[in-house]
């Protein structure tokens, strides 16, 4: 067994409270078997590996709840899948696994375009990136946000991973499918979207009925949360009264749905870094984007403050680049009103809650795997420091080092 020990360091724990100025962080292999003050630290054997991180900050490993790996972000069109074999595009993955990581994101749910394959790849050692929980496909109705037929009868819905289901019978044989397949969450579009090319955000783009059936199955095979892309007032209310685990983007959420929200536990995931960056996925999305965006900016301060589960999530690939993920915890601040403790908390406890993995991850407490990020300087004063890859000093996913851009010897 190799033991680690990381110390002359401030601990943030991901608990919420205030950090450890003088801290240690002991590893023994895979697992924290202890966090917290030096003065109280065992004694490490004269075997261990002692590394001084010059009083930089030990965070948790962070989470990026919604990424969409099988697009490029700024650097391509999703229309360029189309021009390539599926091989040429696995290929194209292990750039954006990498970047992803070695921002300092250990764990990602892929909310629609890799498979299990995927994510099994990367469990068995055969490719290097965040371990990943998947969901495959998005499920809609007919001309929601699924759909992607365009008016010359060519249709890229396959190409981009969407089903659609027009019955409750059929929306439940898709949500079978999906867990025969092994998806590790169910995602349904109860809204039309920015990026699609039929709809707008507030068509309801799966009715409440269809929702319900999809989380009933889901909960039915294996217990399998349901995450709603959820955009509009229709679909945000089919979504959360359909019983859905998580709201992803939620921009038009009212006060009486945030307390329905709160009242059934279900959790927020806004996806702000989205709302930054030039649409690069459809013509038609860069007329709809001014208007949502700055209702989605406008309107996650309330859901703050009404007390909603908030997790950390970009929609990386989609628009944003992947690798830029964390900048999504400084947002959380600015447009949010949390303070950078609460925000750090959100990309690390509470993503670790919703993706149902808080017993192993998403703190820094002894007994849970060793997923640990090294930020430069004092991101409890600063939320914004740990959106710049360049402070993300050190990435160590399960113990073991990913991306050492401060030299340490480890």
């Amino acid at each position: 067994m190799t033991t680690t020990v990381l110390h002359n360091a401030r601990l943030i724990d991901g608990n919420g409270g205030e950090p450890v100025a003088d801290a240690v962080l002991v590893i023994d292999d895979t697992t924290i078997t202890y966090a917290g003050p030096a003065a109280g630290a065992p004694s490490p054997g004269d075997d261990a590996v002692r590394v001084d991180l010059g009083g930089n900050t030990i965070c948790p490993g962070f989470f990026d709840v919604h990424v969409h790996l099988s697009l490029p972000g700024t650097k391509g069109s999703p229309v360029m899948a189309a021009m390539v074999p599926p091989s040429y595009r696995y290929f194209q993955l292990i750039e954006r696994l990498k970047v992803t990581l070695e921002a300092g994101v250990t764990t990602v749910r892929d909310l629609m375009g890799v498979d299990v394959g995927v994510r099994d790849a990367v469990e068995h050692g055969l490719i290097e990136g965040p371990r990943l929980l998947v969901a495959d496909k998005m499920l809609s109705q007919t001309g929601g946000h699924a759909d992607f037929h365009i008016p010359s009868g060519l249709s890229g819905t396959e190409l981009v991973g969407g089903v659609l289901v027009d019955s409750v019978d059929e929306a439940r044989l898709e949500a079978r499918k999906l867990a025969r397949e092994g998806v590790d969450v169910i995602k349904v579009a109860s809204s039309g979207g920015v990026t699609s090319i039929n709809d707008q955000p507030d068509y309801l783009g799966a009715r409440e009925e269809l929702v319900e059936a999809i989380v009933e199955e889901g909960q039915a095979y294996g217990g399998r949360p349901v995450a709603a892309h959820a955009i509009g007032l229709k679909g945000i209310t089919a979504a959360v009264r359909g019983g859905v685990r998580s709201i992803e983007h939620g921009y038009a959420l009212t006060d009486e749905l945030r307390q329905e929200m709160v009242k059934n536990g279900q959790f927020l995931v806004p996806t702000l870094l989205e709302t930054l960056h030039p649409d690069t996925a459809t013509p038609q999305a860069v007329a709809k984007s001014a208007k949502w965006h700055a209702m989605a900016q406008e309107s996650i301060a309330k859901s703050v403050k009404a007390g909603i589960k908030i997790a950390t999530g970009t929609d990386a690939g989609l628009v944003p680049d992947h690798g830029t993920n964390l900048g999504e915890v400084g947002l959380l601040v600015k447009y949010g009103g949390m303070t950078p403790l609460q925000a750090i908390s959100a990309g690390t406890k509470v993503s670790a809650e919703l993706c149902g993995v808080d017993d192993k991850l998403g703190t820094l407490e002894a007994g849970k795997l060793a997923d640990v990020v090294v930020v430069k300087g004092d991101p409890s004063a600063d939320a914004d420091l740990v959106g710049d890859n360049d402070n993300i000093l050190l990435v160590l996913k399960e113990g073991a080092t990913k991306s050492n851009r401060g030299g340490f010897t480890v």
